[in-house]
């Protein structure tokens, strides 16, 4: 039996606890075909698994993975007619990857993690911070009639700091420092995860269009910056199939996915014009 680590990244809020509960019930459950069957469990807490999976079949809003409570899931998968494999994968607090951006730190045990050859990078299509020019801000203010004020008598200056930064700006960092050492490890494999899929796919782009109209950085990167030996694709995922609430709100469309009889169904994954309800799609293509 082969042994595969991929490595979940992205930062704060992008999905990733998301995706494991609902890759947990996919093939827990197996309602729907997946490239990749669920043998066994081999390492994580699996009443963590399916308080996860409780809550995404609930269509309520999930924990986010605390900073130093990242977590380590280890299971064994087999496609068919293939031999089982051990796929790991390390769900690390979206706040990590902060830290490495803001302060240029990151912990022992996550620098070991981003040394994995399979790498999930998770980006929230819908909560794209992107950059603001003066002059667009100034013209939008004229616009509706907001008074400009001279910079020079303006009352409160807000001091810059790492965290007000492009989404697309702290992402392409990331994937430098894994590209220098002590992470460097040579060629590696890509899914770039664009989470809550739905939000976006009204604007009739393909997930590659959509990260360039978007991210012309990170796109311009990927094509140009990265080390040529590393291959990449990008999935539009939407592993909730809409907005969940809680206990404090009740939203519609949180009841109509309720209401859908077979919860696999509510997951989407469209890759290369093909759209599927198998989020072991990108993992199956990590792992060859």
């Amino acid at each position: 039996m082969s042994k595969h680590s991929v490595v979940v990244m992205g930062l704060p809020g992008s999905g990733k606890t998301t995706f494991l509960a609902a890759l947990w019930h996919l093939v827990s459950e197996k309602e729907v075909p997946c490239k990749l069957t669920y043998v066994s469990l081999q390492t994580g807490n699996v009443e963590h698994l399916h308080e996860i999976a409780s809550q995404w079949r609930a269509a309520k809003k999930q924990e986010r993975t605390a900073q130093g409570g990242d977590k380590l899931v280890s299971m064994i998968l087999k496609a068919e007619g293939g031999d089982p494999q051990t796929v790991t994968f390390p769900d690390i607090a979206g706040e990590a990857f902060l830290q490495m951006w803001g302060l240029r730190e990151c912990d022992e045990t996550v620098a070991g993690w981003l040394k994995e050859p399979g790498v999930l990078l998770f980006i929230h299509a819908d909560k794209i911070t992107v950059p603001k020019w003066v002059i667009e801000e100034k013209l939008l203010m004229e616009d509706m009639g907001i008074p400009v004020e001279d910079q020079a008598k303006a009352e409160e200056v807000i001091d810059w700091s790492p965290d007000l930064a492009p989404t697309q700006v702290q992402l392409v960092d990331l994937l430098q420092s894994m590209q220098a050492d002590p992470l460097d490890v040579g060629p590696r494999r890509l899914a770039i995860i664009l989470s809550a899929w739905d939000k976006a796919a009204g604007r009739g782009l393909s997930p590659e269009q959509y990260l360039a109209r978007r991210m012309p950085l990170l796109d311009q990167f990927l094509k140009h910056g990265l080390n040529p030996d590393w291959e990449t694709r990008i999935y539009g995922v939407s592993a909730q199939g809409g907005d969940y609430d809680d206990d404090q709100t009740k939203l519609p469309d949180a009841e109509r996915l309720r209401d859908i009889d077979v919860p696999s169904e509510r997951i989407s994954v469209v890759y290369a014009g093909a759209k599927s309800n198998d989020l072991t799609e990108p993992l199956q293509w990590l792992l060859t």
